[in-house]
């Protein structure tokens, strides 16, 4: 058992030496556990480099296989020991940087306080990531979950707004409808999968039309783009749990109230992800729980 979570952190880790500080051993005792793990499997796991290692094609087969035989371990040793009814143990969670920045803080403040035994550690990426190979528990995502392989909880709808600082909006032209856009400094955000579109609807029997926007500022940090808009530099589209506190500041003042707008071809939805097993334990049922009340499932708390 020992080696199988050695070989599970030092993939994760990417380097003996970083996986040796996280299992509390010597880098030497680490090196030595992989090596003779190798031997017994007559395979090479792990590419070895100077400062580094990486799974090879056979590494990422075992490693998959490992790690979900370690997390069912530890999930029957969850139920031997009757944490079922009293949630304990490592709950990993992965979401947006911005979201978990904003909403997540307070929300485990909360659920910790009630469940003591509960140690968690929130990774923020706007990188989709695969829970079963990086060992997460629940990952947090904001869009359409139909392709997903995953099972999934929706834990909030999503509204996006349209908005501008009042110095703007007082200094542009009138805007009656999404096309007119075009004629306007968008400030867009751009990410690992490319720029966004931005998309409206009439009403909600109709279908997403996209409109193609430009402006003179690009951005994967949605931050800076928010902090632009607000001084004035253009219009920005972003979910409400995003600028909530800006549109009821007065810094900025929502666009086109009439048309429903995304940036997707379809509503977006807040959900949590997680593997198939992982809804056997105490934590993550819980976690997920705690989510739906805490956001407000239908209408969250930044709608009101």
């Amino acid at each position: 058992m020992n080696v199988l979570k050695v070989f599970v952190a030092v993939a994760q880790a990417g380097s003996f030496v970083a996986a040796s500080r996280v299992l509390d051993l010597p880098p030497s005792s680490v090196s030595r556990y992989i090596a003779g793990l190798e031997k017994s499997l007559g395979q090479r796991l792990f590419y070895r480099h100077t400062r580094a290692v990486k799974l090879t094609e056979v590494g990422e087969i075992y490693f998959a296989e490992v790690r979900e035989a370690l997390i069912s371990i530890e999930l029957a040793t969850e139920l031997a020991k009757g944490s079922a009814l009293v949630p304990q143990g490592n709950l990993k969670i992965n979401a947006p940087v911005s979201f978990g920045r904003l909403h997540l803080t307070k929300l485990l403040h909360k659920f910790q306080r009630q469940y003591k035994d509960i140690n968690i550690e929130l990774v923020l990426t706007d990188s989709y990531i695969d829970p079963i190979i990086e060992g997460v528990d629940v990952v947090i995502r904001i869009g359409g979950m139909a392709d997903s392989s995953l099972n999934y909880k929706k834990i909030a709808n999503e509204k996006y707004d349209l908005c501008a600082a009042p110095e703007y909006v007082d200094s542009m032209a009138e805007l009656s409808e999404p096309k007119g856009l075009i004629q306007h400094n968008c400030l867009i955000y751009k990410g690992s999968m490319g720029r966004r579109s931005w998309f409206f609807r009439p009403n909600a029997e109709a279908k997403f039309e996209g409109i193609e926007v430009t402006g003179n500022l690009y951005s994967n940090n949605a931050d800076i783009l928010v902090d632009a808009a607000v001084a004035g530099q253009g219009i920005v589209l972003f979910p409400r749990w995003l600028i909530s506190k800006y549109l009821q500041s007065g810094e900025l003042v929502p666009l086109l109230q009439s048309w429903e707008a995304s940036e997707k071809a379809e509503p977006q939805k807040i959900y949590a992800l997680y593997p198939a097993n992982r809804l056997k334990s105490s934590k993550v049922r819980y976690f997920l729980d705690a989510m739906s009340g805490y956001f407000g499932e239908e209408k969250p708390y930044w709608d009101a």
